[in-house]
Protein backbone atom coordinates (compact mmCIF):
# COMPACT_ATOMS: atom_id res chain seq x y z
CA UNK A 1 0.00 0.00 0.00
CA UNK A 2 1.41 3.40 -0.97
CA UNK A 3 1.60 6.34 1.41
CA UNK A 4 -0.97 8.17 -0.70
CA UNK A 5 -3.37 5.23 -0.29
CA UNK A 6 -2.74 5.17 3.47
CA UNK A 7 -3.44 8.90 3.75
CA UNK A 8 -6.54 8.64 1.55
CA UNK A 9 -7.95 5.97 3.87
CA UNK A 10 -7.14 8.04 6.94
CA UNK A 11 -8.79 11.10 5.34
CA UNK A 12 -11.97 9.08 4.99
CA UNK A 13 -11.71 7.83 8.55
CA UNK A 14 -10.74 11.17 10.15
CA UNK A 15 -11.88 13.99 7.85
CA UNK A 16 -11.85 16.52 10.67
CA UNK A 17 -8.39 15.70 12.04
CA UNK A 18 -6.78 18.86 13.40
CA UNK A 19 -4.53 20.24 16.12
CA UNK A 20 -6.46 19.69 19.35
CA UNK A 21 -4.40 22.12 21.42
CA UNK A 22 -6.61 25.18 21.85
CA UNK A 23 -4.78 28.38 20.89
CA UNK A 24 -5.43 31.81 19.42
CA UNK A 25 -1.94 32.82 18.34
CA UNK A 26 1.59 31.49 17.87
CA UNK A 27 2.58 32.32 21.46
CA UNK A 28 -0.29 30.27 22.89
CA UNK A 29 0.45 27.41 20.50
CA UNK A 30 4.16 27.11 21.28
CA UNK A 31 3.55 27.28 25.04
CA UNK A 32 0.81 24.65 24.75
CA UNK A 33 3.03 22.30 22.77
CA UNK A 34 5.81 22.62 25.35
CA UNK A 35 3.29 21.90 28.13
CA UNK A 36 1.96 18.85 26.27
CA UNK A 37 5.17 16.86 26.74
CA UNK A 38 4.36 13.61 28.59
CA UNK A 39 0.73 14.59 29.07
CA UNK A 40 -2.43 14.77 26.96
CA UNK A 41 -3.69 17.66 24.85
CA UNK A 42 -6.92 17.49 26.85
CA UNK A 43 -5.04 18.02 30.11
CA UNK A 44 -3.20 20.99 28.63
CA UNK A 45 -6.45 22.50 27.35
CA UNK A 46 -7.86 22.39 30.87
CA UNK A 47 -5.12 24.63 32.29
CA UNK A 48 -4.23 27.00 29.46
CA UNK A 49 -7.35 29.23 29.52
CA UNK A 50 -6.48 30.46 33.02
CA UNK A 51 -2.77 30.58 32.17
CA UNK A 52 -3.27 32.76 29.10
CA UNK A 53 -5.84 34.94 30.81
CA UNK A 54 -3.28 35.73 33.50
CA UNK A 55 -0.30 35.90 31.11
CA UNK A 56 -1.61 36.83 27.65
CA UNK A 57 1.79 37.72 26.15
CA UNK A 58 5.39 36.52 26.38
CA UNK A 59 6.16 39.73 28.27
CA UNK A 60 3.55 38.97 30.92
CA UNK A 61 4.77 35.40 31.30
CA UNK A 62 8.39 36.50 31.56
CA UNK A 63 7.62 38.97 34.35
CA UNK A 64 5.39 36.61 36.36
CA UNK A 65 6.34 35.07 39.66
CA UNK A 66 7.25 31.44 39.06
CA UNK A 67 4.88 30.34 41.83
CA UNK A 68 1.99 32.02 40.01
CA UNK A 69 2.78 30.14 36.81
CA UNK A 70 3.04 26.89 38.75
CA UNK A 71 -0.35 27.50 40.33
CA UNK A 72 -1.96 27.85 36.90
CA UNK A 73 -0.60 24.57 35.54
CA UNK A 74 -0.47 22.50 38.73
CA UNK A 75 -2.91 19.91 37.36
CA UNK A 76 -0.54 18.66 34.67
CA UNK A 77 2.49 16.44 35.17
CA UNK A 78 5.94 17.91 35.81
CA UNK A 79 4.33 21.29 36.38
CA UNK A 80 7.29 22.78 38.26
CA UNK A 81 9.76 22.01 35.49
CA UNK A 82 7.28 23.09 32.86
CA UNK A 83 6.66 26.42 34.61
CA UNK A 84 10.41 27.14 34.50
CA UNK A 85 10.55 25.99 30.90
CA UNK A 86 7.77 28.20 29.56
CA UNK A 87 9.06 31.22 31.48
CA UNK A 88 12.51 30.64 30.00
CA UNK A 89 10.89 30.29 26.61
CA UNK A 90 9.06 33.61 27.06
CA UNK A 91 12.26 35.39 28.07
CA UNK A 92 14.11 34.04 25.03
CA UNK A 93 11.29 35.08 22.68
CA UNK A 94 11.53 38.64 24.02
CA UNK A 95 15.32 38.87 24.12
CA UNK A 96 16.01 37.26 20.74
CA UNK A 97 12.92 37.93 18.65
CA UNK A 98 11.31 41.05 20.14
CA UNK A 99 8.34 39.08 21.47
CA UNK A 100 7.44 37.50 18.12
CA UNK A 101 7.47 33.76 17.52
CA UNK A 102 9.95 32.97 14.72
CA UNK A 103 9.10 30.57 11.91
CA UNK A 104 12.42 29.04 10.88
CA UNK A 105 13.53 25.67 12.24
CA UNK A 106 16.90 27.10 13.30
CA UNK A 107 15.35 29.98 15.24
CA UNK A 108 12.61 27.91 16.84
CA UNK A 109 14.96 25.17 18.02
CA UNK A 110 17.27 27.81 19.50
CA UNK A 111 14.53 28.54 22.06
CA UNK A 112 14.70 26.70 25.41
CA UNK A 113 12.42 23.69 25.59
CA UNK A 114 11.79 23.65 21.84
CA UNK A 115 12.94 20.58 19.91
CA UNK A 116 12.21 19.55 16.36
CA UNK A 117 8.76 18.18 17.18
CA UNK A 118 7.58 21.41 18.80
CA UNK A 119 9.15 23.49 16.04
CA UNK A 120 7.49 21.39 13.36
CA UNK A 121 4.09 21.69 15.04
CA UNK A 122 4.39 25.48 15.18
CA UNK A 123 5.64 25.71 11.60
CA UNK A 124 2.89 23.42 10.34
CA UNK A 125 -0.11 24.54 12.39
CA UNK A 126 0.49 28.27 12.71
CA UNK A 127 2.68 29.22 9.76
CA UNK A 128 1.37 26.59 7.31
CA UNK A 129 4.93 25.64 6.35
CA UNK A 130 5.16 22.03 5.11
CA UNK A 131 6.52 20.09 8.09
CA UNK A 132 6.41 16.61 9.60
CA UNK A 133 6.13 16.64 13.38
CA UNK A 134 6.91 13.27 14.94
CA UNK A 135 5.34 12.75 18.36
CA UNK A 136 4.73 9.41 20.05
CA UNK A 137 1.60 8.76 17.96
CA UNK A 138 3.26 9.55 14.64
CA UNK A 139 6.30 7.46 15.54
CA UNK A 140 4.18 4.46 16.57
CA UNK A 141 1.92 4.63 13.49
CA UNK A 142 4.86 5.04 11.14
CA UNK A 143 6.53 1.93 12.52
CA UNK A 144 3.36 -0.16 12.67
CA UNK A 145 2.54 0.72 9.07
CA UNK A 146 6.06 -0.10 7.91
CA UNK A 147 6.93 3.44 6.93
CA UNK A 148 9.88 3.28 9.33
CA UNK A 149 11.85 0.53 11.04
CA UNK A 150 11.38 -0.36 14.72
CA UNK A 151 14.91 0.80 15.54
CA UNK A 152 14.62 4.17 13.80
CA UNK A 153 15.13 7.29 15.89
CA UNK A 154 12.56 10.08 15.88
CA UNK A 155 14.75 12.06 13.47
CA UNK A 156 15.05 9.06 11.16
CA UNK A 157 11.27 8.60 11.22
CA UNK A 158 10.82 12.26 10.28
CA UNK A 159 13.27 11.99 7.38
CA UNK A 160 11.66 8.80 6.07
CA UNK A 161 8.17 10.28 6.21
CA UNK A 162 9.37 13.38 4.37
CA UNK A 163 10.76 11.16 1.62
CA UNK A 164 7.72 8.89 1.38
CA UNK A 165 4.93 11.47 1.70
CA UNK A 166 4.37 14.16 -0.90
CA UNK A 167 5.40 17.57 0.41
CA UNK A 168 1.93 19.01 -0.12
CA UNK A 169 0.54 16.35 2.25
CA UNK A 170 3.07 16.72 5.07
CA UNK A 171 0.98 19.01 7.26
CA UNK A 172 -2.18 16.99 6.85
CA UNK A 173 -0.40 13.66 7.39
CA UNK A 174 0.72 14.77 10.84
CA UNK A 175 -2.87 15.28 12.02
CA UNK A 176 -4.16 12.12 10.36
CA UNK A 177 -1.49 9.95 12.00
CA UNK A 178 -2.17 11.54 15.39
CA UNK A 179 -5.92 10.97 15.18
CA UNK A 180 -5.38 7.40 14.02
CA UNK A 181 -2.96 6.79 16.88
CA UNK A 182 -5.12 8.55 19.45
CA UNK A 183 -8.51 7.12 18.56
CA UNK A 184 -7.90 3.77 16.80
CA UNK A 185 -4.32 2.48 16.76
CA UNK A 186 -3.55 3.20 20.41
CA UNK A 187 -0.35 2.09 22.12
CA UNK A 188 -2.41 -0.26 24.29
CA UNK A 189 -5.52 -2.12 23.15
CA UNK A 190 -5.55 -0.88 19.53
CA UNK A 191 -8.73 -1.53 17.54
CA UNK A 192 -7.08 -4.11 15.31
CA UNK A 193 -10.26 -5.84 14.16
CA UNK A 194 -11.63 -2.64 12.61
CA UNK A 195 -8.26 -1.53 11.22
CA UNK A 196 -8.06 -1.05 7.43
CA UNK A 197 -4.33 -1.83 7.58
CA UNK A 198 -4.41 -5.03 9.66
CA UNK A 199 -3.17 -7.24 6.80
CA UNK A 200 0.06 -5.28 6.47
CA UNK A 201 0.47 -4.12 10.08
CA UNK A 202 3.88 -4.68 11.69
CA UNK A 203 2.76 -4.23 15.29
CA UNK A 204 4.07 -7.67 16.32
CA UNK A 205 7.49 -6.87 14.90
CA UNK A 206 7.57 -3.52 16.68
CA UNK A 207 6.39 -5.06 19.96
CA UNK A 208 9.09 -7.73 19.74
CA UNK A 209 11.78 -5.11 19.17
CA UNK A 210 10.54 -3.04 22.11
CA UNK A 211 10.52 -6.06 24.42
CA UNK A 212 14.04 -6.95 23.33
CA UNK A 213 15.42 -3.45 23.93
CA UNK A 214 13.60 -3.17 27.28
CA UNK A 215 15.07 -6.42 28.64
Amino acid sequence: MTTDEILDILETKFPHAHCELIHRNAYELIVSVVLSAQTTDNAVNQVTPALFEAFPTPQALAKADLSDIEAKIRRIGLYRNKAKSIQGLANAIIERYHGEIPSSMKELTSLPGVGRKTANVVRSVWFDIPSVAVDTHVERISKRLGLAKPQDSVTEVEEKLKRKIKRERWNRAHHLFIFFGRYACMARNPQCEQCPFKESCRKDKLDAYQRKTAS
